[in-house]
């Protein structure tokens, strides 16, 4: 019979921030231990860091309280930010005509297991 491997997640829908700004510091952190993670994240100069950390913290006790899991062997087995609905706005242009603002959204997702 196999194992089932244990996993945590924590996601975050409707976010204000495009999926391609998250995705540039999702993947400094894909596969790192969570105290590694965590600290990639706080120093992070992006705009998605702050969103993120505040995710990665949110796994981490979803793990610790839900699942029982040990904090020391944690880590960030996935991380993926898809697109969510995009908000349109309008704002006025020359000769009387209209620009479309496009708003992106991002669903984000952290998965943690444990390491053996």
């Amino acid at each position: 019979m196999e194992d089932v491997v244990q996993t945590a997640r924590a996601t975050l829908s409707y976010a204000r921030i495009s999926s391609r700004k998250v995705k540039i510091v999702a993947d400094l952190i894909r596969g790192k231990d969570i105290d590694e993670a965590l600290a990639i994240v706080k120093y992070a100069p992006k705009a998605s860091s702050e969103i993120l950390e505040k995710l990665l913290k949110s796994a981490i006790s979803n793990a610790e309280n839900n699942h029982h899991m040990e904090h020391s062997k944690l880590y960030v087995a996935e991380i993926y930010a898809n697109q969510g609905p995009t908000l349109k706005r309008i704002r006025p242009a020359a000769k009387g005509s209209a620009v479309r603002i496009r708003k992106r959204t991002s669903h984000i997702t952290i998965v943690l297991k444990e390491r053996d």
